[in-house]
């Protein structure tokens, strides 16, 4: 009877034994990488992170918070709002967009502006189709196009010098929801994770190989399917915010003229410059996203002196040379984010 006792005693020992060293075995294990993937905006969204469990409902509710707030193609949300002439008080994340749009706008002498939607959609490319613009109605429209001509309140209420004024946060936008989908992965205590919206990135911490994580540089073909995925650059990067602006994907033909959709907001014109896309690399992708659509206005010249004082922001241009070939221009603080071959 003692030896029986003894063996169920031993064999218990064991089996608490195999059980406590496969507990501790799965709780030193790295949790797995998430990842979700969804429609926002009108594009698609992929976010992969290092979490025990999915976090995409609480992704998805920050992403409809934010489209009640920024979307013009929302008839609800606060900019949709504004732009109708409702007397209210912004959210707090249309003042963030608000007031760094204006920073930008001041810094690159309006290259950047949120006040271009009236323009943006008489040429096609908005929330709203409007007939193709001639010359008097894009004289009628920059009277009231201008960020010196918006402010807030000291109530944080939008004021508009003219009641015509409308806002698109389009060039913005997708960065700063990329931020804040960023912001609540941290919040979670998530440290490795990617936030691809559209082609706007924040990038933390490591990837599932352990290394920086690897973010592609498109080619700028003409593209408006969005099929062509051939690569120009690869980054290898991590913490920071990454966007790129091209023409190469939204425009449109008309009398034998291409079109792209980026309007000059101090011409009310679609730019004509040799750069066909622009990336940069800050802080923060809201930043990013703004600086690039601001280089892509600006041309080339004008993009190299501005990166040259703002040595914070690491830019790579595509641009077209006189005889038609592809050619490359990158900040020097760029070069250590681009893989070796």
């Amino acid at each position: 009877m003692n030896n029986k006792t003894n063996l169920s005693n031993a064999w218990w020992v064991a089996l608490l034994l195999l059980a406590t060293i496969w507990i501790l075995a799965r709780h030193n294990q790295p949790a797995p990488y998430q990842t979700d993937k969804g429609l926002v905006f009108g594009t698609i969204y992929q976010i992969t992170y290092q979490c025990d469990s999915s976090l995409k409902a609480d992704i998805e509710a920050e992403l409809a918070r934010f489209d009640g707030s920024l979307s013009p193609f929302n008839d609800t949300s606060t900019i949709s709002r504004i732009n109708r002439g409702e007397d209210i008080i912004p959210d707090t994340l249309f003042l963030n967009a608000f007031r760094r749009s204006m920073e930008v706008s001041e810094q690159t002498d309006g290259a950047f502006d949120i006040t271009v939607a009236q323009l943006v959609n008489a040429w096609g490319f908005g929330f709203k189709q409007g007939a193709f613009p001639d010359s008097a109605m894009i004289d009628s429209l920059l009277q009231f196009t201008g960020y010196r001509k918006v402010s807030l309140s000291p109530q944080g209420k939008v004021i508009k010098q003219d009641s015509r004024t409308m806002f698109t946060c389009s060039a913005i936008a997708k960065g700063y929801a990329v931020d804040i989908i960023a912001q609540l992965l941290s919040s979670k205590g998530v440290k490795n994770y990617m936030v691809d919206i559209g082609g706007e990135v924040v990038v933390r911490g490591l990837s599932p190989k352990e290394t920086p994580w690897r973010i592609g540089i498109n080619k700028p073909v003409d593209d408006s399917l969005a099929t062509n995925q051939e690569l120009q650059e690869i980054l290898q990067i991590t913490d920071a915010g990454i966007a790129t602006s091209g023409n190469y994907r939204n425009f449109y033909y008309k009398g034998g003229k291409k079109y792209a959709h980026t309007v000059d907001p101090r011409t009310g014109y679609p730019i004509q410059h040799s750069i066909l896309s622009a990336t940069v690399i800050a802080r923060d992708c809201m930043s990013a996203d703004a600086y690039a659509t601001a280089f892509m206005v600006m041309g080339l010249d004008k993009a190299k002196e501005f990166t040259a004082r703002h040595p914070e922001l690491d830019v790579y241009l595509i641009y077209s040379d006189e005889q038609g070939r592809y050619q490359t221009y990158s900040t020097p603080g760029m070069q250590q984010y681009i893989a070796q071959p």
